[in-house]
């Protein structure tokens, strides 16, 4: 399996985190964790099916967007795949699709039904492409494009943010809203509009993905991830981690679970300005 990102150009910096390729050789179950950002996602080679809690199974898109979520997913495919994404920021949603976030929080929407024939010449072009590099190159020029078109004015909850996912969710709520020279009130209902989530839920959600970045850090204990990452206690942190996974933190960090096999798998991250990478970015 190789997993490798890619930065945006300057320019789009305020509404791409990076762009994402994985591919593998190999039949594959993937566990999607809730997220507080959004995704743009094309398969080019194979289709995962998602596998619902009625035992059930349906088909993921070819192409679409991946709001940003509070709930776990679980897709599967049973051959060789590969797939490329751009990683958004929640207010990426409406400058580029001209819906409100909340229209897509916890869907899987086709590009299709968003964007119409725009998306579909889209999908068909990073599928027919040369390799990895056009196909970057071709999201990131779509994603200029369509952001140019609209009217783009960056508003201080774009800040407010980006300060809970840089703080990892550790954040007063009172005191960004002040910062944002905003009443209580009005911030909640900004943020909500171009984030997708209130300002509580989205630090929740971001704290339980710091949590999950420790994954890797075997020696902490249970205890000791839930202090780190400003949990009042264990039980709180349990409890919580609970809700979003589906899965009890004890199972999740004993790397049994299954959610966890891309992280331990080897995979490599390229970077655009240090232009190392099996693809040549």
């Amino acid at each position: 399996m190789k997993y490798t990102t890619i930065k945006p150009a300057a320019q789009l910096t305020g509404i791409v985190r990076y762009f994402w390729i994985l591919e593998s050789q190999e039949a594959y179950t993937h566990f999607s964790m809730p997220d507080a950002c959004a995704e743009l996602i094309f398969h080019f080679h194979g289709r995962f099916a998602e596998l619902l809690n009625d035992g059930r199974d349906q088909p993921s898109f070819t192409a679409g967007v991946h709001g940003q979520s509070r709930q776990a997913r679980k897709f599967e495919i049973n051959c060789g795949f590969g797939m490329l994404g751009a990683y958004l920021y929640p207010q990426a949603i409406p400058a580029l699709f001209n819906c409100a976030a909340p229209e897509v929080s916890n869907q899987m929407i086709d590009l299709d039904l968003l964007l119409g024939s725009e998306g579909k010449s889209l999908e068909d072009a990073i599928a027919n492409a040369k390799d990895n590099v056009e196909r970057v190159s071709l999201l990131e020029a779509f994603i200029s494009r369509r952001h140019s078109r609209n009217d783009n004015k960056i508003l201080p909850v774009f800040h407010s943010v980006q300060t809970i996912i840089d703080q990892k969710g550790l954040v007063k709520i009172k005191d960004m809203a002040s910062e944002a020279c905003l009443s209580e009130r009005q911030f909640k209902r900004q943020f909500h509009q171009y984030a997708g989530f209130s300002p509580k839920l989205y630090a929740r959600i971001v704290r339980f993905q710091s949590a999950m970045e420790l994954y890797e850090q075997k020696r902490k204990s249970l205890t000791d991830i839930a202090l780190e990452c400003g949990y009042y206690d264990q039980s709180h942190f349990i409890s919580d981690f609970t809700e979003f996974a589906g899965l009890s933190p004890k199972t999740f960090f004993s790397g049994k679970s299954g959610a966890t096999v891309w992280r331990d798998k080897e995979f490599e991250i390229s970077d655009r300005s240090a232009g190392r990478n099996v693809y040549g970015f």
